[in-house]
């Protein structure tokens, strides 16, 4: 196991991570530090508060990249949904309406 430092908010911590993971957790760390500035202001000197804060930046940079449709799709899976539903309901339309003479 291997014990690295990152730096958050100025301030040095130790952790400690999995052989080859370093790299990883220093990229992590930064990311968490370049949303450390706007969450300390929000939060004033509560440092856990400000952790809360970034913590919920994070998520929400999260569940926009989950909405998005992948890259290379035409249409997202929502919006399948969406179109197939319409279709449905208009197939329906057509069977229930009698043909026109």
């Amino acid at each position: 196991m291997a014990e690295i430092s990152i730096t958050i908010g100025g301030r040095p911590h130790r952790i400690a991570c999995r052989d080859g993971e370093e790299d990883r957790v220093r990229q992590l760390a930064a990311m968490i530090d370049e949303r450390w500035a706007p969450a300390e202001r929000a939060a004033g000197l509560n440092s856990e508060r400000a952790f809360l804060l970034v913590a919920l930046m994070l998520a929400d940079d999260l569940d926009e990249l989950e909405r998005r449709p992948p890259v290379g799709a035409a249409v997202s899976d929502a919006a399948l949904a969406r179109i197939a539903d319409r279709l449905e309901r208009l197939a329906s339309a057509l069977e229930q309406t009698p043909p026109s003479a």
